[in-house]
C-alpha cells in the first residue's frame, strides 16, 4: 500500500505569489534595460503565463506581438541575454523583501520536516531565483530543507510535460505513488498528474480560472489557524488549513 513519504511543491504561484508583482516587474526592468519599447501589462502577462519558461516567454512575445521586430541575427543569444538581465532584476526584488511567501508555507514546511515528511521542488523557475527566495523568506539553511531542488533547464521538456517531476523523482529514489505534489496552474498539475501525482492546488489571480481537473482538492491558499482557505473544489471536511493530517487524508483517498 502507498505510504505518503514526501511533498513536491511548485515555485512560483505556488510557495510564493511572484508573478504579478515579480517575474513582470523584472521582465520590464530588462526591457527598459535593453532599451525595448515592451512593457507587459497584467493582462499581456496573463496571457503570457500560459507559456510555460521565461526565455520560451519572452520568444512567444516576439512571435506573436512583435511582427515588426527587426530580429537580431543570434536570436537564441539574445534570448538568453535578456533572460539573464530580468533574472538579476527579479533577484534583486526578493532580496529586497518585496516577495513574500504564500499563507501557510511556511508551516507547513516546518510541520512536514517535524512529521519526516521529505521535501522537494520541481519547477521551471532558474535555481537561482530559487535559492534566493529560501534565503530572503527561510533563511540560508533552508535550502538544506530539500532533498532535491529541480529547476530551469535540467530537462528537455518543462511543464505540461512530466518532465520535471520524474526528474524529481528519480534524484529523490521514489516513486510517484508516495508522494504529494503542490501546484498552482493547468500547466502544472498537466505536468504533476502526468508524472502520476496526487496534487493539491492553491490558485492564484492568473490561474482562477484554470481547469484543475484530476487534483484532489482546490483552494484559495493553504490557510492558517485563524485564517481559513476556501474550497473551490473538493471535500477538506472540518480542516480550515492545509496541514500534515489533512495532505494524508487526501491522499489516501
Amino acid at each position: 500500500m502507498p505510504q505518503l513519504k514526501a511533498l513536491i511543491f511548485d515555485v512560483d504561484g505556488t510557495l510564493s505569489d511572484t508573478e504579478r508583482d515579480g517575474h513582470r516587474i523584472a521582465f520590464n526592468k530588462a526591457f527598459a534595460e535593453a532599451n525595448l519599447d515592451w512593457c507587459w501589462d497584467v493582462e499581456t502577462y496573463g496571457i503570457l503565463l500560459k507559456v510555460t519558461g521565461g526565455k520560451e516567454r519572452i520568444r512567444y512575445f516576439i512571435e506573436r506581438f512583435q511582427p515588426v521586430f527587426n530580429l537580431p541575427v543570434d536570436l537564441d543569444g539574445f534570448i538568453k541575454d535578456l533572460h539573464q538581465s530580468k533574472t538579476n532584476h527579479y533577484v534583486a526584488l526578493l532580496q529586497s523583501g518585496a516577495i513574500p511567501l504564500r499563507p501557510g508555507v511556511e508551516r507547513l514546511l516546518t510541520q512536514a520536516r517535524s512529521a519526516k515528511l521529505r521535501l522537494g521542488i520541481a519547477t521551471t523557475t532558474t535555481p537561482e531565483n530559487i535559492t534566493t527566495l529560501l534565503n530572503a523568506t527561510l533563511g540560508a539553511d533552508s535550502i538544506g530543507w530539500f532533498d532535491v531542488i529541480a529547476a530551469g533547464d535540467v530537462v528537455p521538456d518543462k511543464k505540461p510535460a512530466p518532465d520535471i517531476f520524474q526528474y524529481a523523482l528519480n534524484k529523490m529514489d521514489l516513486s510517484a505513488e508516495d508522494c504529494m505534489a503542490f501546484e498552482d496552474s493547468e500547466n502544472g498539475l498537466l505536468s504533476s498528474l502526468q508524472a502520476g501525482l496526487k496534487t493539491i492546488v492553491t490558485i492564484n489571480e492568473y490561474t482562477r480560472n484554470d481547469n484543475f481537473d484530476g487534483a484532489l482538492i482546490v483552494l484559495d491558499q493553504l490557510g492558517e489557524p485563524g485564517t481559513a482557505f476556501t474550497v473551490i473544489d473538493g471535500d477538506a471536511g472540518e480542516a480550515g488549513y492545509v496541514d500534515v493530517p489533512l495532505i494524508k487524508r487526501l491522499f489516501e483517498t
